[in-house]
């Protein structure tokens, strides 16, 4: 008798299971397709001890959003619900105050089941007003990371505020970033978010070890890119990392092995 195929729902369960408590319990009976490019698109995150990855939803020319930050939605809700499972699996998530700014999210988890990451806001200069919804759950950890010297933390009561040196752009160094928020709070799995110029900068820096990169069948023509590193001159400067394709509804995902790449 042929064992009743795991589905895509039972199939993310046993992932938080593993999340929760690496190795506790097996994964029982063959996968149905859903569930088995489940565990192929999200297994290197759970397997690795530490990780930071990136996410992105963009049009065919590489725009996130128009010129005036409007960006909801560029990717259809599949990726949204990709998105969250991202979350789901991470210890912190990372977004810059210009995405806070522009789209007011609350970086919970609420399309898909699992718990909510610690939120990490990167403000040097101290542009997010405190009425910003990300700041209004107390329930869910909160870290603003401010220049030092930025002064007192005008944020409720419940978000920590952190002090970091900025480079001569203003900007946090992401290695750094990174390795505070590992040793300092515990978050060795991160969610870099967006926007593009913080993901880009991550992407600069070598810091990122997977980039998910989705690709929707729309042409904006105008607006914000996703991707902007130094300038080269040659293609043989250009990334070319190992990559894995998966669809979502209409939607392109790319997942770019950055830790592989040649």
């Amino acid at each position: 008798m042929t064992a009743y195929p795991v589905t895509e729902e039972e199939a993310w369960r046993w992932l938080l299971a593993q999340r929760a408590d690496p190795g506790c319990c097996p994964l029982p009976g063959p996968l149905a397709p859903a569930a088995h490019d489940l565990l192929e698109l999200y297994g290197p995150i759970i397997e690795a001890e530490s990780i930071t990855v990136a996410q992105l939803g963009q049009s065919l020319d590489g725009r996130i959003a128009t010129q005036s930050g409007h960006s909801q939605y560029v990717t259809g809700p599949e990726d949204i619900e990709h998105l969250h499972r991202l979350r789901a699996l991470v210890d912190g998530v990372v977004v810059g105050a210009g995405t806070v700014v522009a789209d007011d999210p609350r970086l919970t988890v609420r399309k898909a089941e699992g718990v909510h990451p610690v939120r990490v806001i990167l403000d040097p200069d101290g542009r997010i007003r405190s009425s910003a919804r990300v700041f209004q759950d107390g329930e869910v950890k909160t870290l603003v990371l401010h220049a030092e010297g930025h002064g007192p933390c005008d944020m409720p009561g419940h978000v920590e505020c952190m002090e970091m040196p900025v480079d001569a752009d203003g900007r946090f160094a992401p290695p750094e970033l990174r390795d505070r928020l590992a040793a300092e709070h515990g978050l060795h799995r991160l969610l870099v978010e967006g926007g593009g110029r913080t993901v880009s900068r991550f992407l600069a820096s070598d810091t990122l070890d997977r980039l998910h990169l989705t690709i929707a069948p729309m042409l904006i023509g105008s607006g914000r890119h996703g991707i902007t590193l130094p300038e080269i001159d040659t293609l043989d400067q250009a990334l070319r990392p190992p990559c894995r394709i998966f669809r979502l509804g209409g939607d392109t995902l790319y997942d770019l092995d950055l830790r592989s790449k040649p």
